[in-house]
Parts: structure tokens; C-alpha cells; sequence
């Protein structure tokens, strides 16, 4: 059952960043933001070659999982919307690619104080950990989306 949305005032009418103190934020490997919901995870090509070595050294198969897009590729998703790497945990967590080494700091969570909220719902590791600072949070917004995919 999905947590019940909250009404989120439109985004960018306040410039000042609501986080511009920092977020706690520590991965409690729960699987929440690999599983659910489908979307897209994308790996470049270096990632794409460290997790097929890394799957390959531990006996396990990556073919069929990757799918070519734009300068890199797509993780498949199971037909349940868990990322292919997700078994009772991630195989490959680490190596996963910055897509997912980057959660929860992604631009829809971070555009505004109210989507911070309600991610904040589907994963219990946001409030908790170290703090990060405003540049780090930055840091992860600038490589949110590889340039390559807003021209697909």
C-alpha cells in the first residue's frame, strides 16, 4: 500500500534553500527507493563495467539486466518494479552507480521542504546519520541526471 501523497505547494516560488543548513541522511539498506514505483536507473559505462566485473567475481550473472541508453545503460527493472539488483538487499551496493549513491538527494526530493517530507515517509534513513552540508547536498543535485538523457 503506497503512503498517502502530501499536498506539496508548487515548487521554485521560494529560491532559498530550505536545507541550506544541512540533512541527516544514513542508507539503512531497507530497499525502499530499489523496489516499488518503476523508474529509471541509469549507469555510465565505467559503473556498467565495475558492476559486470564485480558480478562476475562473485559467480553471479549481469546479462539482461543492463539495456543500452544514450552513453551508458539502463538497469532493468523485475516485473514487481524492483530494481534488477535487488534481491533481499542490493548485489551490487558497492558499486551501485551514482544515481543510487546520491539518494535521497535528488531535485524532486529537494524541491521544496514538503518533498523532503514525503520521501522522508518512504525512507527511514532520511533525519537519521551524519548531517550534510549545503555543498555536498549541491554536489549531488549537480550530477542528479547525466546531461545525455534530456536529448533521448
Amino acid at each position: 500500500m503506497q503512503p498517502e501523497r502530501l499536498s506539496c505547494p508548487p515548487a521554485g516560488l521560494d529560491r532559498r534553500y530550505f536545507f541550506r543548513d544541512g540533512l541527516r541522511f544514513e542508507c539503512q539498506r531497507c530497499g525502499a527507493c530499489c523496489t516499488g514505483a518503476p523508474g529509471l536507473v541509469w549507469a555510465d559505462r565505467a559503473e556498467t563495467a565495475a558492476i559486470r566485473r564485480w558480478m562476475e567475481a562473485i559467480g553471479a550473472a549481469a546479462e539482461g539486466v543492463f539495456t543500452p541508453l544514450g552513453d551508458g545503460f539502463r538497469i532493468r527493472e523485475a516485473p514487481d518494479g524492483r530494481c534488477g539488483f535487488f534481491e533481499a538487499g542490493c548485489r551490487i551496493y558497492p558499486l551501485r552507480p551514482t544515481q543510487c549513491r546520491i539518494y535521497p538527494f535528488w531535485t524532486a526530493n529537494l524541491r521544496s521542504a514538503c518533498r523532503w517530507r514525503e520521501a522522508a515517509r518512504q525512507c527511514p534513513g532520511i533525519g537519521r546519520g551524519r548531517r550534510y552540508d549545503l555543498e555536498e547536498i549541491l554536489a549531488c543535485l549537480a550530477v542528479d541526471r547525466p546531461p545525455n538523457l534530456y536529448t533521448l
